[in-house]
């Protein structure tokens, strides 16, 4: 009763620690904190890969129970258990490499294909995904997240923590030539 779990953070020891004044502590190798997975480098691979092996399982199951859904109830259900989950933080993935962004890419082609019906080698996927399906690639997703955040600030109606740090450039003497 009295011991306390958390679910929100997990992680795994170096082999290396570190001697602190309370005593040897462990390094971590990655850290799970608001469904965000950072590796000891601060890179987003590990979360990449976390959250494409937990979505490919919904696609899986959604596959197999594809064939008695219409192409809308299987979108929204894409849109809920895949979807949601690339565009949960990725404005962390801005700048990232291309090899991170690719392991995401990778799982919203293969919800595209679950929506759609077609076979892993079928030709025209980029264009279902763009002109049937109206999404974005991983890439553009997390500019287009990016730019809508930047807009919410111009405007004043981002979170507050953001307006606090939004700093124009022509309130700045040295870029108002900008």
């Amino acid at each position: 009763m009295g011991q306390i779990q958390t679910q929100s953070l997990s992680a795994r020891p170096l082999s290396a620690g570190i001697t602190t004044w309370f005593g040897y502590r462990n390094c971590l190798r990655h850290v799970r904190l608001l469904r965000v997975t950072l590796s000891s480098d601060l890179s987003l691979d590990r979360h990449a890969s976390t959250v494409s092996d937990s979505r490919f399982y919904w696609l899986r199951q959604l596959r197999c129970s594809g064939r008695s859904l219409d192409v809308k109830s299987s979108a929204t259900l894409v849109h809920a258990f895949v979807a949601s989950c690339i565009d949960c933080c990725n404005a962390l993935l801005a700048n990232s490499p291309k090899a991170t962004t690719d392991k995401l890419q990778r799982m919203l082609n293969d919800a595209a294909r679950v929506v759609t019906g077609t076979k892993k080698f079928d030709q025209g996927l980029s264009w279902l995904l763009h002109t049937e399906l109206h999404w974005l690639d991983v890439p553009e997703r997390v500019t287009y997240k990016m730019a809508v955040m930047m807009f919410s600030c111009l405007l004043g109606q981002a979170p507050q923590y953001l307006l606090d740090l939004r700093q124009l450039v022509s309130d700045v003497a040295s870029k108002r030539h900008l």
